[in-house]
């Protein structure tokens, strides 16, 4: 049997082997059309670790039975890059394969792209990163965007049951008897990742002596031995984390505080507090703000209080101060109506400071006009009086539109709108 990996035995050789990511290999997908069409064009596909993105590159070169050569943007040189032109012009097209392909580095890219516009070469750029975050656009833009999804549970499934079938890459000469338990686990610890399944699938394939009859039996405590390190799957500085702290706020602002606990865990596993802490505060006020005012200080005592004790009791003030914000009341009145100031100012829309407002704290000021008409609030019972102080251009613009999702706001907008009420 070959020392290689299990996982890298059982890649695909075309496309109708690939597991999952349907939407790019059915018949009538994108990536079918050009192997029926033998019209492969550069791409590439982006996508979490164990999604198959190394092997469906190999398995649409191996379909339409082109030479291909697989390289490392960050470990393999240009001069390797330079020997697989040289291939392509002799081979007609060369196929070339370029894990990491968000680390290429300027020489390498500016020597690929006049080979990649003439077809020499057709590159199928993989990464973890999302493309339009980390490759260069010069890159970019000569390349189809594939994106690739974490596998389901059931396509895990299959791709075991494949695994212990294949008496010559797999697991097949060998007689293993694996649980429905065992079997779910597997499927269920990966997350996702396929190369997490097989290679715990086939730890436990041998590590597991044969019994008196010959049989390997694989039970669910031996899966769930050898599969302890692949339950969770978080990389705290991919474009995925970054996808969880979305999922995580948007969960808050919509009320769901199972969702909130949900991805809150996941960020808890990451170990990043840094980021739970910062994303918290926000949070409080900019979806909270002004329906519950005292989210803000209570969120950021819970953050410190978090960062004294560490985890893993820091979970438990974040758990209590999560809860309370996904339920509290929401209102984005406030930051909203001062987006809508900026974005007047950034405009242009502004104009002088009315000359009754104007500084009058200096010897001569009254002799400009400065300050001479202001009427000071508190000289009047009721500390308002009607007097105008937006600049004329912009006199009777209105920023803030309060909302009744609290009591505190609620009590707002009764002076506000009161306010307004006297001023017409």
């Amino acid at each position: 049997m070959s020392t290689k990996p299990l996982a890298f035995r059982m890649r695909p050789s075309d496309i109708n082997q690939i597991i999952g990511q349907k939407h790019l290999v059915e018949k009538g997908k994108t990536i079918h059309r050009m192997i029926t069409a033998n019209r492969l064009a550069s791409m590439i596909l982006f996508g979490p670790p164990g999604t198959g993105k190394t092997s469906m590159a190999q398995a649409l070169a191996k379909s339409l039975h082109l030479p291909y050569k697989t390289l490392n943007a960050v470990t393999d040189k240009k001069k390797d890059m330079e020997i697989a032109v040289e291939e392509g012009k002799m081979h007609g097209q060369m196929v070339l394969i370029l894990d990491e392909v968000h680390r290429l580095d300027k020489a390498k890219q500016d020597f690929l792209l006049p080979h990649l516009e003439s077809n020499i070469l057709t590159m199928i750029g993989c990464t973890t990163s999302n493309p339009y975050h980390s490759i260069n656009p010069a890159i970019r833009s000569r390349c189809h965007l594939f994106e690739l999804y974490r596998l389901e549970q059931e396509d895990i499934v299959e791709a075991i049951h494949r695994a212990l079938e294949d008496d010559e890459n797999g697991l097949g000469d060998m007689h293993i008897e694996l649980t429905d338990e065992a079997l779910t686990h597997f499927a269920s610890a990966a997350n996702g990742d396929l190369r997490a399944a097989l290679n715990g699938l086939e730890l436990a394939a041998f590590s597991t002596p044969e019994d008196k009859t010959g049989v390997v039996y694989i039970d669910l405590s031996t899966a769930e031995e050898c599969m302890q390190k692949k339950s969770f799957s978080h990389d705290k500085d991919g474009d995925a984390h970054y996808d969880v702290l979305s999922a995580f706020q948007k969960s808050i602002r919509g009320s769901d505080v199972n969702a909130s606990l949900h991805y809150l865990a996941r960020l808890i596993e990451a170990g990043d507090l840094d980021s739970i802490g910062r994303r918290l505060v926000v949070i409080a006020y900019e979806d909270i703000g002004l329906a519950s005012p005292q989210a803000g200080p209570r969120t950021l005592a819970a953050v410190e209080a978090a960062e004294r004790i560490g985890f893993p009791e820091a979970r438990i003030p974040l758990a209590a101060v999560v809860t309370e914000l996904a339920l509290s009341p929401k209102s984005n009145s406030s930051y909203l109506a001062l987006d809508a100031a900026l974005a007047d100012i950034r405009k242009g829309k502004s104009g002088d400071v009315p000359i009754h407002l104007k500084d009058s704290h200096y010897k001569g000021a009254a002799n400009l006009g400065r300050g001479v008409e202001y009427q000071y609030p508190h000289s009047f019972d009721h500390a308002w009086v009607d007097q105008q102080y937006l600049p004329d251009a912009i006199k009777e613009r209105t920023y803030y539109k309060p909302k009744t999702t609290g009591k505190f706001e609620q009590a707002l907008k009764q002076v506000y709108d009161k306010i307004n009420k006297q001023k017409s």
